[in-house]
């Protein structure tokens, strides 16, 4: 007779806990307190198909191949050469390259190595000068989604841009149809594989057999009632915007000056709007003490540039604000090692994007969720199997 797992959490590291448990062998239930499945990866409903945050795959992980040797990953997207208009906003000027010292950086120095304890800014400035440190920092505000990723970890944030900026073919990946697509395709994998899935369910105390809580560590701490279940994390607002298209529009910009980030997703897959249609999404962190308003007024002018007359021909748009939910970030002194463990003994294990595991956001989520699933079933495995036990009290939904 199996062993049985439950798992909290219906977002992406849920689903894929769920998958690799299953696929162990395992009897799992899934509790989503929401009326559907994803998460932070759900898209919003066709015809304008939009995320929470940037939401590309990089090819160069762990992660990338579990989904890819299951056929999780679909269809890629690539955008066509001639809409790939890329721009580098320093010095308040929009540019078509970056500056002179930020390409040294990433190209002549990626052979370095970065002190985990130092900040990033102190560090590299003594390299290249405080004003190239700043904006290195600021293009890779991207990932981070923190208005000073120059107060992080040297090593986690050298990490990023090595990643980010490599001077070799790039190992982003964008999914026909978004996370979205992903998310429809890892749950249809875990029923295929037995999972039972329950929506609408909230759990209120932890079953008696083992568990992954892939929860945001807000979740997890009051679950779990564990004060310690906390980590750093960005703060930013986003503009999902739809115009009707344009042969001024950028396909990326990088504000180098401010952390801003703009990106197409319809240049690279149409599907995620109507014909004749561009969807883009634009993020800004939020500084220090400053309001959403004012945060909102600087994504406008970086969007102002990005996509010249956007306002006139503005066709769908909504806008978002994210706070302590946008991945773990490392402040100096401290690696992925250090953030929540997963193995949180007694058969629970958390799984997410704020835990210990290497990656960048939900590449956090994935690789955590696998080696939760790892943990779970061996736990499972040590105990008496007595079938499926009745669910854990849940609130109504």
């Amino acid at each position: 007779m199996s062993s049985e797992i439950t798992v909290i959490g219906g977002g992406l590291a849920g689903l894929v806990a769920a998958v690799a448990s299953a696929e162990a062998g395992a009897a799992v239930t899934l509790h989503e307190a929401h009326a559907s499945l994803g998460g932070r990866g759900r898209g919003t409903p066709a015809p304008y198909v939009a995320h929470e945050g940037a939401h590309v795959f990089y090819a160069d992980g762990p992660h990338w191949t579990w989904l890819a040797e299951r056929g999780l990953t679909g269809k890629l997207g690539r955008p066509p050469l001639r809409e790939t208009r890329a721009g580098f906003l320093w010095e308040g000027r929009l540019r078509r390259r970056p500056p002179a010292g930020f390409l040294r950086m990433v190209t002549l120095g990626r052979g370095r190595k970065a002190p985990v304890d130092r900040d990033f800014l102190g560090w590299a400035a003594e390299s290249y000068g405080e004003e190239t440190a700043r904006q290195a920092a600021n293009a890779i505000s991207v990932v981070t989604y923190d208005a000073d990723t120059g107060r992080l970890s040297a090593a986690f944030v050298w990490e990023l841009l090595r990643r980010v900026f490599a001077p070799k073919p790039p190992a982003v990946r964008w999914v026909v149809g978004g996370w979205q697509a992903v998310i429809d395709r890892l749950a249809a994998r875990a029923r295929e594989l037995g999972v039972r899935v329950e929506l609408n369910s909230r759990l209120t105390e932890l079953p008696g057999h083992p568990t992954i809580v892939a929860t945001e560590l807000s979740s997890a701490r009051a679950l779990l009632g564990d004060a310690s279940l906390r980590w750093e994390s960005g703060h930013c607002v986003m503009l999902d915007l739809a115009v009707s298209r344009g042969g001024g529009d950028l396909f990326i910009c990088w504000d180098l000056d401010g952390g801003g980030f703009h990106e197409s997703y319809s240049m690279q897959d149409p599907t995620v709007a109507p014909p004749g249609e561009s969807l883009f999404q634009i993020d800004m962190p939020v500084r220090s003490g400053e309001s959403r308003a004012d945060a909102r007024l600087r994504l406008e002018a970086l969007t102002d540039l990005a996509v010249p007359g956007w306002r006139e021909r503005v066709t769908w748009q909504r806008s978002a604000t994210a706070r302590g939910r946008t991945g773990a970030l490392d402040l100096p002194g401290h690696t992925w090692r250090d953030r929540p463990a997963i193995d949180r003994g007694d058969g629970v294990f958390l799984a997410g994007d704020m835990v210990a595991a290497p990656g960048m956001r939900g590449e956090i989520s994935i690789n955590s969720a696998i080696r939760a699933a790892a943990g779970a079933v061996r736990a499972a495995a040590a105990r008496p199997h007595h079938g499926r036990a009745d669910s854990a009290p849940k609130l109504p939904a």
